[in-house]
């Protein structure tokens, strides 16, 4: 079965669904449901582009009565109010996937102001509990930093995707790069130290059947997810050379400290 497509994300929840661990939301996690869990995954979805495919996940999840969270961009891409509706009335959880220091090119007083403004125009259409970075991996700045002066309590929001977990006892997965190993991750990962060679959404779907974990946190990106062998095959092209510019910014310009301008 060829990898990143719905078939395969079907064969991955269905699998989730027939363990012994229980898939909450970003939102539940931050509430503290996780702690009454002996094994859970968070499921968490950032919705860069192609919003359609978000709901063709949700729809996936929904038939195995699979709650997770979906991050969406405030851009007119992806933005699409009706389709939030249909993945919130699936169930799902729906939260803002912020890149306001990138938009205010790392001026923090700004970027706090687009942050402001975008989530009132976002809270217009869903009560928005978590929040969640948008990680351009070419852009100098890292939207998380954000919340080096400013404190998103102060918003009303619960928790952030990053910030809000304990990354010592929660292993996180992302398949950014088409790879779940995390070797093309810039700003998409938690610093696990898990070690073993995890690269395939099969060999995801035989760690969980290992029940080797306590907790899982996994994240994918929609647009990835395409059955289609045109659109696929466009996407593993694309992605390859978009690994190869990601590996390069990481050994050429990520090795100095970003600057914040106040």
């Amino acid at each position: 079965m060829r990898d990143f497509t719905l078939a395969m994300y079907s064969k991955l929840c269905s699998e989730i669904k027939s363990s012994s661990y229980v898939p909450i939301t970003v939102e539940e996690y931050c509430r503290g449901i996780g702690e009454s869990l002996e094994k859970f995954i968070i499921l968490r979805h950032d919705v860069d582009r192609k919003p359609d495919h978000a709901l063709k996940l949700a729809q996936i999840e929904n038939k195995l009565n699979i709650k997770s969270t979906y991050y969406f961009r405030m851009n007119p891409r992806v933005f699409v109010p009706s389709i939030i509706r249909d993945i919130s009335d699936l169930g799902h959880e729906i939260g803002y996937h912020y890149e306001a220091l990138d938009k205010a090119k790392g001026e923090l007083n700004k970027a706090i102001m687009i942050f402001e403004s975008e989530l009132k125009k976002f809270k217009k259409f869903y009560a928005v509990k978590t929040i969640c970075m948008h990680g351009n991996p070419v852009s100098s700045w890292d939207n998380k930093d954000l919340w080096s002066k400013y404190d998103f309590r102060d918003f009303g929001i619960l928790g952030e995707a990053y910030n809000s977990v304990n990354f010592e006892d929660v292993v996180y997965f992302s398949e950014t790069g088409r790879d779940w190993s995390g070797k093309y991750s810039i700003k998409d990962n938690a610093n696990n130290a898990f070690r073993e060679k995890i690269s395939s959404t099969s060999d995801l779907i035989n760690l969980i059947k290992r029940n080797r974990l306590n907790y899982f946190y996994v994240n994918t990106h929609p647009e990835r997810w395409d059955d289609g062998m045109v659109s696929w095959s466009m996407q593993y092209m694309s992605q390859n050379l978009k690994n190869i510019i990601k590996l390069y910014i990481y050994h050429r310009k990520y090795n100095g400290s970003r600057k914040l301008h106040y």
